[in-house]
């Protein structure tokens, strides 16, 4: 405590006083998920928009509720999964492939603003994706929601396991109390 009141004491104190108490919070940019589909779609244009169905509210066609959008709504809102998780997104695919939980036509995003449920036929859109289709999709979302993290399909060089040169078996070390003595 006494350094630093010397410090700030001495002829540079001034600029170093300024320096460090002037320096302002960095702002993280915010993604709202009610803006991430359009990204998705700009990234990956050939997934399909499933944009077709009639809004109860005004009779037109919604054209901003697409797939991507209730994707996005139906895992951080109805089932409260984090954006930022390779893992996550693949447990609401596999909601939609039938393959992991439940899928409630009354809980579903559209059900209720839509004048059909989208749910059929966004289970059936998900299930025409290719593994490597899934595959960008949950990566691109990944990437939008968390775009500081180093997400990469391929594992880096300095992770991959290197095999042992040796293949002739080792006798067992000796541990415990007999290395005390």
């Amino acid at each position: 405590m006494i350094v630093s009141v010397t410090v700030l004491g001495s002829g540079m104190g001034k600029s170093l006083h300024r320096n460090l108490f002037s320096i302002q919070p960095a702002y993280a940019q915010r993604i709202t998920p009610g803006d991430v589909w359009q990204l998705v779609y700009q990234q990956l244009p050939d997934l399909p928009r499933e944009n077709k169905y009639i809004s109860k509210e005004n009779g037109k066609v919604a054209e901003t509720n697409t797939l991507v959008n209730r994707l996005i709504r139906y895992h951080v809102y109805t089932k409260g999964r984090a954006p930022i998780y390779r893992l996550d997104w693949k447990l609401t695919l596999a909601d939609y492939l039938g393959a992991n939980e439940i899928m409630y036509d009354t809980t579903y995003p559209g059900n209720d603003s839509l004048r059909e449920n989208p749910i059929d036929g966004d289970k059936a859109a998900i299930a025409r994706l290719t593994r490597s289709q899934r595959d960008a999709l949950v990566q691109v979302l990944v990437n939008i929601f968390n775009p500081t993290s180093q997400n990469t399909l391929s594992p880096s060089p300095d992770t991959t396991a290197t095999p042992s040169k040796s293949t002739t078996p080792q006798s067992p070390q000796r541990g415990g109390a007999e290395l005390l003595r």
